[in-house]
């Protein structure tokens, strides 16, 4: 099957890799796209597939595959082992690398970040300076955004929205609104405190901290034994949190 668009002649280098500027060699209706018209970048004709297209300067890499209507836009970056298909728009600032896959009806922009094997996939959205890694999933209609970080197993999902500063991750199994709560910021560090449903209960995630609320709560009176300030305001969050979840 023949390609729907072809490389030229103007390059640029990402990461000391050349990459080549596309043209369309049909018009592709769905793009908004006619024969001739210049797209962004890629490093070989594998890397864009079906009626995919990459516009701007947006650039994709290594052994990344864009495909299905998939869009890549703005100054967008796809790279690694990375996959963006179905109808997902990656635009803005937006990087998607590593084995993650971005897929469904999925928007990745902003200065977002997904990597490693993370997926996003179905109506999501993940922007602002959000990060999405590890083996996290974030799917159904659910939004991550701000400086919001999920990693590790963390499955977001439903109506979620994990926002600010929040940190989930563990075994997460976030479905709602009422699935999480962010406390903060701590007088003590400026950190924010997540508390959110997870496989094996309910986790609290602060700092280098992950644990119960019975270990969160060791954890606090040991750390600011010295002032109670701190203290008082941790203890706080801590009756906070066994309200919200009913611990």
């Amino acid at each position: 099957m023949s390609k729907h668009f072809e490389l030229t002649e103007e390059t640029v280098l990402f990461d000391g890799v050349t990459l080549y500027r596309i043209k369309a060699s049909v018009d592709i209706p769905s793009q908004f796209v006619k024969k001739g018209d210049l797209g962004g970048f890629v490093q070989k004709l594998e890397n864009l597939n079906d009626l995919a297209w990459v516009y701007g300067n947006a650039r994709v890499c290594g052994d990344a595959q864009v495909y299905g209507n998939a869009q890549v836009h703005e100054d967008a970056r796809v790279y690694g082992n990375a996959q963006v298909y179905g109808n997902a728009q990656v635009y803005g600032n937006a990087w998607v690398c590593g084995d993650a896959h971005v897929y469904g009806n999925v928007q990745v922009y902003g200065n977002a970040r997904v990597f490693g094997g993370a997926q996003v996939r179905g109506d999501a959205q993940v922007y602002g300076n959000a990060l999405v890694c590890g083996d996290a999933q974030v799917c159904g209609d659910a939004w991550i955004y701000g400086n919001a970080w999920i990693y590790g197993n963390a499955w977001i999902y439903g109506n979620a929205q994990v926002r600010g500063d929040a940190e989930v991750c563990g075994n997460a199994n976030v479905c709602g609104n009422s699935d999480i709560l962010l406390l903060g910021p701590a007088k003590s560090s400026g950190r924010y405190t997540t508390t959110f449903k997870s496989k094996i209960g309910v986790e609290i995630s602060c700092g280098c901290f992950l644990g119960n609320i019975e270990d969160f709560e060791k954890a606090i009176r040991t750390t600011h034994s010295d002032n109670e300030q701190y203290l008082k305001q941790y203890l706080s969050f801590a009756n906070l949190i066994r309200s919200n979840f009913d611990l």
